[in-house]
């Protein structure tokens, strides 16, 4: 592995547990309900970092977080720099993370065919083999 990306992945998770801290401590929106910070993929250049967020309740709570959180960015980006030694803090994008979701979805779905399974079947109850 070159290098640069290990720095990148180093970079990628210090802005990802800085910026949960400082979700946590200092916006004081109410728009943005309980984020997970997911995943944060940076730029070659590191100029540019998109934050995947998780979000739990509704879809509407989602999009409202996520806004929020793009309105926030400015004033992140700001306090990151304070706390990380880069000669530039990349650009914040936040994204929706539906993988969360969609995991338990599937799980719901795995656990529905494994009972479905498991419950004897009418077909079977009077043949003999």
């Amino acid at each position: 592995m070159p290098r640069d990306s290990t720095r990148a992945s180093r970079i990628a998770d210090q802005i990802q547990c800085e910026l949960s801290e400082l979700i946590r401590q200092e916006v004081k929106d109410p728009r943005i309900g309980l984020v997970t910070l997911t995943d944060v993929e940076l730029t070659r250049d590191l100029g540019y970092a998109k934050i995947y967020v998780s979000v739990l309740g509704d879809s509407a709570s989602a999009r409202r977080s996520i806004e929020a959180l793009q309105h926030a960015a400015g004033f992140l980006r700001r306090l990151l720099a304070k706390t990380l030694r880069l000669r530039s803090v990349p650009q914040l994008e936040f994204v929706y993370d539906a993988s969360v979701e969609r995991g338990v979805r599937l799980s719901h779905l795995i656990d529905e065919v494994v009972a479905a399974d498991a419950a004897p079947s009418t077909k079977d109850v009077g043949r003999s083999d």
